[in-house]
């Protein structure tokens, strides 16, 4: 801006050094002539200045013209009068601000604010608002509650001090004029400077994004309930990640209640109106805790009365209303106490709805908020908890079918100990996933004649109902197999067959996974041997009395059900007080993902429970859980058995010639043993079995004849010989003379049976040998 002083006149008085500068002029050429030369166009080169703003060339000390906006003004008091002026370039863009401020200024969709360098406001257009009014003078602290002043003015302090704009930021704002509410603002902030250059202040622009920030609010809250929810196949941990998702962003306060029968995997009932829902409270929670006198986890949902509101409830409805409208529905009722917080203002009901039925209910409480739930709330917690149900559904018909699951492994199972003459065994079983997965995982443990006994671990492929009744299947074959004592290979090749059976009648999309691994061992506590044989299983392990553990080398077979090759068999011996651990691939993966490596580290565990006098349960129970981490992939079956000693003199046995005259000797080598073992009142029976069974041999087997004594809790007589012809009881007629002899053994004894070996055949008999009192 120039400025002239000019007298009656028209003579220039006084010269500003802006306008010696515009025209490099200086005072002295110019004060004491004519205005009018100032000019390069005639008309006012005649004298005619303007006495308004309008446009006009001043003539520059070098010969150019230099265009300006200028003005003449009189002077009050005096003839002089004040020529003003400015250069066309900068009048335009003072008048375009000047337009682009009133614009802003003038408008509702965009709040302006204009402030100063200490950020009071200077001018806005939110003068009149209810919300966020601000008014000349003003800071952001007599508008805003704090933290978020706070927050606001450290930002536009910043823009102010550096000069970096702020660009279109969300502001989170509650107002001290309606603190109820929240509000999302869009901030865009730019610093103001004057014509020199300095800081003038900050020029802010706001835009109100409440309503997109709530959509976002809501997308991001459907976006964590469908990641969060239905993640576990448990429905109490179902109904907690509900609640746990709600609160805080939806509510502060939310529970959410199952019927009864669906914590038990069962349907609930389709009964409507007042009475008893049968539900129960199964999750809550609260943004600072859960508040004292309301329901708590595990608590029955009281009756409910007869109202409008259950009724569309329990039609699928989602209700939203206030505390007052409830406490006026449910009158002096005791239920008031147990389901409104004594801060809760609005409240939020909705169906977990799933195939027509009431699965539960979710309850969602605003205290600190007055802001009210609206319709778009009630649609959210609707999509919510529609999602949540069908999760709810899922993980109640998982429960149902893993009961029904765990109920058969369970009855498939046998004892978990099992004691004998020759063993202690103690077996675990470990489901997949914490228990989330049954399958076909099982031990064995079976006392034979003889005090033999067999001991079977087996891997069934797959997992759930159909691998549990598979593994009941190959278990109960186990068992007939072993009961006719055929040794280990020929059991599994038996098996074999068996699995091969039961994938051909599978469908063809299921025959693939028709399969098992088995471990068959027989240990014989007389000779104080154990045969193995493998169908691609995991080696048993052996700890020595020394304190040493090995897996055992056993050639494995292929698994059960791929056929056409042979099984192996492997004898090691065992003494006495050694343990045998048998196991499945489960507990391997535990210690390493090689078979090789798993089975020695597992060694070294057994060794290390062996030598420190771990009890036998204890130890069992310490391999399958210990050194876990997390739910394991696969299950696990263990069986540990430990060695037990015979007495001293518990065996003995004789071989005799194929002579009519063995007979004779063989009953007074038992009878004379039996005195022995103080079993005399067993004399005239033992006396008995063995001249039948003798007598057959000789007559029919011929040479070498063993007569072989055991005595435990029980007697067993075993006469071998070298035939392979199988004894077989018949009745004989009246008029026969022979065929009464193993009859007459079946009577006298409590079992009988026989067994093949490697040459011959072993007749056993079974006797109680209880003494007599």
């Amino acid at each position: 801006m120039v400025a002239a002083l000019i007298d009656d006149q028209g003579k220039v008085v006084q010269w500003s050094s802006a306008a010696a500068k515009l025209l490099d002029r200086s005072a002295d050429d110019v004060c004491g002539r004519p205005a009018a030369r100032l000019f390069a166009d005639p008309d006012r080169a005649a004298g005619v200045l303007p006495d308004h703003g309008a446009t006009a060339l001043w003539r520059h000390a070098r010969g150019h013209d230099v265009a300006v906006r200028c003005r003449v003004l009189p002077l009050e008091g005096t003839a002089h009068r004040l020529l003003l002026a400015v250069p066309v370039d900068r009048a335009e863009e003072a008048e375009w601000g000047a337009a682009l401020v009133r614009a802003l200024l003038g408008q509702q969709h965009i709040g302006i604010v204009l402030r100063d360098t200490g950020l009071a406001v200077v001018r806005s257009n939110l003068d009149s608002g209810e919300a966020l009014r601000l008014t000349p003078g003003s800071r952001l602290a007599d508008v805003m509650e704090q933290p978020d002043a706070a927050v606001a003015e450290a930002t536009l302090r910043a823009v102010l001090e550096t000069g970096a704009p702020l660009v279109d930021r969300a502001q989170h704002v509650r107002t001290l004029s309606d603190p109820a509410h929240d509000y999302s603002l869009s901030v865009t902030a730019v610093r103001t400077t004057n014509r020199s250059g300095r800081p003038s202040g900050v020029t802010v622009l706001l835009t109100d994004a409440t309503a997109q920030w709530r959509a976002t609010r809501r997308l991001r809250l459907r976006h964590q309930a469908a990641i969060r929810v239905g993640s576990s196949l448990d429905v109490r941990r179902t109904a907690q990640d509900v609640a746990d998702v709600l609160v805080p962003d939806f509510a502060e306060l939310v529970a959410v209640d199952l019927a009864e029968p669906v914590l038990a995997g069962d349907e609930p009932s389709k009964t409507l109106g007042a009475g008893d829902p049968h539900l129960r409270r199964m999750a809550v929670r609260g943004a600072e805790g859960w508040p004292a006198g309301l329901l708590r986890p595990g608590d029955a949902f009281p009756a409910l009365p007869n109202r409008p509101n259950i009724r569309a409830i329990q039609q699928g409805r989602t209700i939203v209303t206030d505390r007052a409208t409830l406490e006026k529905a449910m009158g002096d009722n005791p239920l008031r106490r147990l389901l409104i917080p004594d801060d809760g203002r609005y409240v939020a009901v909705a169906p977990l709805f799933a195939r027509g039925l009431i699965l539960g209910l979710i309850g969602a409480w605003r205290t600190d908020r007055e802001e009210p739930f609206d319709e778009q709330d009630a649609d959210l917690l609707t999509e919510i908890a529609a999602h949540a149900a069908l999760s709810i559904d899922n993980a109640r018909r998982y429960t149902r079918e893993h009961g029904a699951a765990v109920a058969l492994q369970q009855r498939l199972l046998p004892a978990a100990t099992t004691f004998t003459p020759a063993i202690d065994a103690v077996g675990r079983y470990l489901p997949a996933a914490g228990g989330a997965e049954i399958g076909g995982d099982w031990f064995d443990a079976l006392p034979l004649p003889s005090l033999r006994v067999a001991m079977v671990v087996g891997d069934v492929v797959g997992h759930g109902l159909h691998a549990a009744a598979t593994m009941g299947r190959l278990r109960t074959a186990v068992q007939t197999l072993a009961d006719l004592e055929l040794p280990p290979d020929e059991l599994l090749t038996r098996l074999d067959e068996l699995v091969a059976r039961l994938a051909a009648e599978a469908s063809p999309a299921e025959r693939d996974a028709v399969g098992a691994t088995c471990l068959v061992t027989l240990y014989d506590p007389v000779t104080q041997r154990c045969t193995m044989a493998s169908a691609g299983h995991p080696p048993p392990i052996v700890a020595e009395p020394d304190g040493t553990a090995r897996p055992v080398p056993v050639r494995p077979g292929p698994p059960l059900g791929v056929g056409g090759l042979p099984f192996e068999t492997t004898t090691v011996q065992l003494a006495p007080d050694s343990w045998l651990a048998l196991y499945t691939d489960g507990l391997l993966h535990r210690h390493a993902d090689d078979i090789d490596t798993g089975a020695d580290r597992l060694a070294l565990r057994i060794a290390a429970l062996h030598r420190s006098g771990t009890p036998l349960e204890e130890a069992g129970h310490a391999l399958i859980t210990g050194q876990s981490h997390g739910p394991a992939a696969d299950d696990t079956a263990l069986l540990l058995a430990r060695i037990r000693p015979l007495r001293p003199g518990a065996v003995a046995e004789w071989e005799f010639p194929a002579d009519p005259a063995t007979v004779a000797d063989a009953r007074a080598a038992a009878s004379g043993k039996l005195t022995e073992w103080g079993l005399a009142h067993l004399d005239f029976t033992v006396e008995l079995i063995v001249s039948e069974l003798v007598t057959n041999a000789v007559r029919y087997a011929g040479a070498p004849i063993g007569l072989r004594l055991i005595h435990d809790t029980v007697l067993f007589c075993e006469v071998s010989d070298p035939s392979n012809t199988q004894p077989r009881l018949r009745r004989a007629a009246l008029s026969d003379e022979g065929g009464r002899g193993l009859f007459l053994v079946a009577q006298l004894s409590s079992r009988w049976g026989s067994r093949y070996g490697q040459s011959g055949k072993t007749i056993w008999v079974e006797l109680d040998a209880t003494p007599v009192s």
